[in-house]
């Protein structure tokens, strides 16, 4: 088992910034370095969408809607992965959660396990 939880959401303005965090932690011992992390988010009456995720070896994946304004990365020793997230706007309003998965995908039902989301309210 996986266990993620987000952090760092919020009521921004538009054309502010935010960082959220995904704490990962699973059996002792295990590592997460084969594990591809990502960012979903879920605005109400919408589907979860892909925004951001990235692979052990650093390379990284973006939403063409995020792509330049958000940055994913992640920490393979405390096993953490952030979403820097500049120049926001009221469409990105959503819960956006942390997910963690074996394989390399934007698709949501790819990933095993998941967070129980944080809110990112923008505000025009």
């Amino acid at each position: 088992q996986v266990q993620l939880v987000e952090s760092g959401g919020g009521l921004v303005q538009a054309g502010d910034s935010l960082r959220l965090s995904c704490a990962a932690s699973g059996r002792s011992g295990r590592t997460f370095n084969n594990i591809v992390l990502g960012w979903f988010r879920q605005a109400p009456g919408k589907e979860r969408d892909f925004v951001a995720r990235i692979w052990y070896d650093g390379t990284t994946y973006y939403a063409d809607s995020v792509k330049g304004r958000f940055t994913i990365s992640r920490d393979n020793v405390v096993n953490t992965v952030n979403l820097q997230m500049n120049s926001l706007k009221t469409e990105d309003t959503a819960i956006y959660y942390c997910a963690a998965g074996i394989v390399d995908s934007s698709v949501a039902y790819r990933y095993n396990y998941w967070g129980q989301g944080t809110q990112v309210t923008v505000s025009s």
